[in-house]
C-alpha cells in the first residue's frame, strides 16, 4: 500500500524546513522591528465566523467546511488570517492602534499549480484603529523592508483604492452588478484582457460600457502626476477625490521606497471585505502571480463588535515567496542540519567521556550530536559527512588520558589538538564563519 499526501498538501524535508524557518524568521524579525506583536487563532472556526465575509465564490467553492458529527454544528478551516483576527479583536479590549502579526497555515480548496497549494502559510501584519494614510504607508514600508531583507530586488507594488473603483464604476458608469465586475477584473492576470471582455459580455454589459471598463483597467501609472491627470475627468466625484488624496499621502510617507509603487486601476483584490487602498507585490522576473498583498477593511470588525474600528493589513504568501526565491537562486536548500558539531567516540571505553564533552557543548548553547548507534569511527564520520556537519570533535583513550580533544574543521581541512579546558574558546573561534 502506497501512502501519500492529498492533492495540494505537501511533506517537507529537513532541508526544506530549515529554509522555511529561515525565511519565516526573517519575516518575523521585520514584523517585530516595526512594532507588531504576535497572536494566534484556531485553525478551525465556527462557519458563522466566516460566512458572508469573503464573497460567494470563496465561500461556495474554496472553503473547507464541514458538520461536526457529534454536535451537528458547522465549522470551517480558516481561509485567511484576517477574518479570525477581526473576530479575536472584537472579543477583547486592546490599546489603539492594535498592531498584530500572525504567521500560520490557511486552507483553500483551489486547483494546485505553481505557487498555489491547498494548504499553505501566510504571514500577516495588521493595524486596527487608524483610518489615516500613515497606517497604510507603514504596511507598505514594512512590505518593502521584508522583500529587501529576503534578498529580492526586482519587485513592484501595484496600488489602487476600492473607493476609486467605486466612484468610477458605480457612481459614474452606473454599474448595477459591480461585485461581479470586480471579480472578473480580479482574474485579469489569469484570463487576460480578452477573458475579461468575455466575462463582462456574459454579465450583459453593453459594448460601450465594456470599452470604458477596459480603458480604465488598462491604465497603469508610475507617477502621481499621471494618476491625477487621468482622474481629472472625475474631479467632481467625492469617492474619486478622497481616494486619490489618500493614495498620494501614502506616497509622501514612503519616501524613497515609493520607487517600488505603481498605480494600477485593474487591481481589485477579490475578497469582499476590502474598502479602501489595496495593493499587491509582483516579482518582475518570475511568473508566479502576486507574492504579497493587502488593503484596508474598515467595516469588517464592526460586523463582529458593532463598533467602528478602521483597519488595514498586509499578507505575505510564504509558499510563493519561497518558490520564487528558489527559482531566482536567492534561496537554497543546501543546509541539511542545524547541527554544527559531531562528537566522535573512538571506542567503547571512552563513550562516557564523549558524553561529557557533548553535554558541555550543549550546555553552552552549541548544537551537537553524538553517536547513538554504537558505530565505529568510520561510520560516525560518514554520518557526519552525509549530514554536512562542519566540525568533528574526537575523543579517544589518548585524549582522555591527556585531558585533550582533537577538533577537525571539515571545511578548512584543519585539525586542532587542545586542552579540554580550551575547547569552548576554540569552538567559538572556528564557528565564527558558520
Amino acid at each position: 500500500m502506497l501512502l501519500g499526501t492529498p492533492t495540494g498538501f505537501r511533506d517537507f524535508s529537513t532541508e526544506e524546513m530549515i529554509l522555511r524557518k529561515k525565511v519565516l524568521g526573517k519575516i518575523e524579525k521585520c514584523f517585530i522591528k516595526y512594532g507588531f506583536d504576535p497572536i494566534e487563532t484556531p485553525v478551525i472556526e465556527y462557519w458563522e465566523t466566516f460566512k458572508d465575509k469573503y464573497g460567494e465564490e470563496a465561500e461556495t467553492k474554496l472553503m473547507y467546511k464541514f458538520q461536526d458529527p457529534w454536535s451537528k454544528k458547522w465549522y470551517a478551516l480558516r481561509f485567511d488570517l484576517t477574518v479570525p483576527m477581526a473576530r479575536f479583536f472584537s472579543a477583547q479590549a486592546f490599546p489603539i492602534p492594535f498592531k498584530r502579526y500572525h504567521i500560520g497555515r490557511v486552507w483553500r480548496h483551489d486547483r494546485p499549480q505553481k505557487g498555489r497549494y491547498r494548504e499553505f502559510w501566510q504571514a500577516d501584519a495588521d493595524i486596527v484603529g487608524s483610518p489615516y494614510p500613515e497606517a497604510d504607508a507603514e504596511l507598505l514600508d514594512l512590505t518593502v523592508n521584508v522583500f529587501e531583507t529576503l534578498g529580492f530586488k526586482n519587485f513592484s507594488i501595484k496600488l489602487n483604492d476600492r473607493r476609486l473603483l467605486r466612484g468610477i464604476f458605480e457612481e459614474e458608469l452606473k454599474l448595477d452588478n459591480v461585485i461581479e465586475v470586480y471579480r472578473i477584473i480580479d482574474k485579469k492576470d489569469k484570463i487576460g484582457t480578452e477573458g475579461v471582455i468575455e466575462g463582462l459580455k456574459k454579465l450583459g454589459l453593453s459594448a460601450e460600457k465594456i470599452d470604458k471598463i477596459i480603458e480604465i483597467i488598462s491604465a497603469e501609472y508610475r507617477s502621481e502626476k499621471l494618476l491625477e491627470k487621468y482622474v481629472e475627468k472625475f474631479s467632481g466625484n467625492k469617492s474619486v477625490s478622497t481616494s486619490v488624496s489618500h493614495l498620494l499621502e501614502i506616497l509622501d510617507y514612503l519616501g524613497s521606497k515609493r520607487q517600488y509603487v505603481r498605480f494600477s486601476l485593474d487591481l481589485v483584490r477579490g475578497l469582499d471585505y476590502y474598502t479602501g487602498p489595496v495593493w499587491e507585490v509582483i516579482l518582475n522576473e518570475v511568473k508566479i502571480g502576486s507574492i504579497a498583498g493587502g488593503g484596508r477593511y474598515d467595516e469588517l470588525i464592526k460586523r463582529y463588535s458593532g463598533k467602528d474600528y478602521p483597519a488595514t493589513g498586509t499578507s505575505f504568501g510564504v509558499e510563493r515567496i519561497i518558490d520564487a526565491g528558489k527559482e531566482l537562486g536567492i534561496f537554497k536548500t543546501d543546509v541539511k542540519t542545524y547541527t554544527k558539531i559531531y562528537v566522535i567516540s573512538l571506542g567503547k571505553n571512552v563513550y562516557s567521556s564523549a558524553w561529557k564533552i557533548v553535554r558541555l557543548l550543549r550546555d553552552h548553547g552549541y548544537s551537537a550530536q553524538i553517536d547513538l548507534m554504537r558505530r565505529n569511527e568510520k561510520k560516525q564520520r560518514e554520518y557526519a559527512s552525509k549530514k554536512g556537519i562542519p566540525i568533528l570533535v574526537y575523543i579517544g583513550e589518548r585524549e582522555v588520558r591527556t585531558e585533550t580533544v582533537t577538533i577537525y574543521d571539515r571545511q578548512r581541512n584543519k585539525r586542532y589538538e587542545v586542552k579540554q579546558s580550551e575547547l569552548l574558546n576554540i569552538i567559538s573561534q572556528v564557528l565564527q564563519d558558520f
